[in-house]
């Protein structure tokens, strides 16, 4: 069984018998996330069932279509067709209303079995597991029983944990509706939280997609080692808004020849560039490169 880490997961990463949060501010963070999400189980031969509250069923195919414009995303969808998918029966789309709300009121023992009903009948099916998406709002509405919400977090997880179940769970939590102290309780009742999937990762050097604003956090070291692999992760990031963010906060050192290829970034047909985060290491260095005062560059500077 997987075991709740202090880091979250990329999505990407998970396995059958994770339950996971997806705690969020940024909508196109969270839609990133669970377009790879069911186009990956689709890729391997789950049922992915998509459980909506804030995003209206009907509209639930177009807003995952979108993220294939966002940071993050392969624009191809990875050759997997959500479309043809949701046709066929691979992906479903179900509201909240309808899956927790059918006798009148929310029952948390009645929700934990429909589920097994739901996994039950997909390997019935021929499908391999179950990949379940579940957005968590509708536990605020005050719908009868909905106060039992966190008493269902709480047993999902620990079937979760006790069963070799074949099936995988993401419960999304907006960071605007939840305060701190559901929060808290959110952490308690999953094995961990889940984030987007990188874009490159080479133990040295780590390259993440950032939303708001658009553009990537990198980590570690950049050196000829890794020169070439983030020279084509930068030329792949576009964004909307024209502005490229590059987070320098978790560079730990870079040489010269990295920092001229981040200050370069700029020039790839975005509307400036943000170098935000830059740690102290590389203040004197991009001075000296005579890059920190450049046309079209914004530095901000960690304390």
């Amino acid at each position: 069984m997987p075991v709740a880490g202090t880091h979250p997961k990329p999505v990407g990463a998970m396995e059958l018998g994770d339950h996971l949060a997806l705690v969020f501010d940024d909508d196109g963070e969270r839609r990133s996330i669970m377009a790879a999400y069911a186009r990956d189980g689709v890729r391997a031969g789950e049922k992915v069932i998509y459980i909506s509250d804030g995003v209206p069923a009907a509209d639930v195919l177009a807003w995952l279509l979108a993220a294939d414009a966002g940071p993050g995303q392969d624009p191809g969808g990875g050759g997997i067709d959500l479309a043809a998918a949701m046709e066929a029966g691979h992906f479903v789309v179900r509201t909240a209303e309808e899956t927790f709300l059918a006798s009148g009121r929310f029952d948390p023992q009645e929700s934990l079995q429909l589920m097994a009903t739901e996994i039950d009948l997909a390997l019935v099916q021929g499908y391999r597991g179950v990949r379940i998406a579940g957005e968590a709002r509708f536990s605020l509405r005050r719908w009868p029983g909905t106060d039992q919400h966190g008493d269902f977090e709480r047993m999902l997880d620990e079937v979760f944990m006790t069963t070799d179940l074949k099936a995988m769970a993401i419960c999304q939590f907006d960071r605007r509706w939840f305060d701190d102290v559901r929060l808290a309780a959110v952490d308690a009742s999953h094995m961990g939280r889940v984030r987007v999937n990188d874009y490159y990762d080479d133990g040295s050097l780590r390259i993440t997609p950032i939303f708001s604003p658009p553009g990537a956090a990198l980590a570690g070291t950049i050196d000829r080692s890794n020169l070439s692999a983030a020279a084509d992760v930068l030329e792949s990031i576009t964004t909307r808004a024209g502005l490229l963010c590059l987070d320098l906060g978790g560079v730990t050192d870079c040489d010269a020849d990295g920092l001229r290829l981040l200050a370069g970034a700029g020039g790839r047909g975005h509307g400036g560039l943000l170098l935000r985060g830059v740690p102290p290491a590389l203040h004197d260095r991009l001075r000296e490169e005579g890059l920190d005062d450049a046309p079209g560059i914004s530095v901000e500077y960690r304390a």
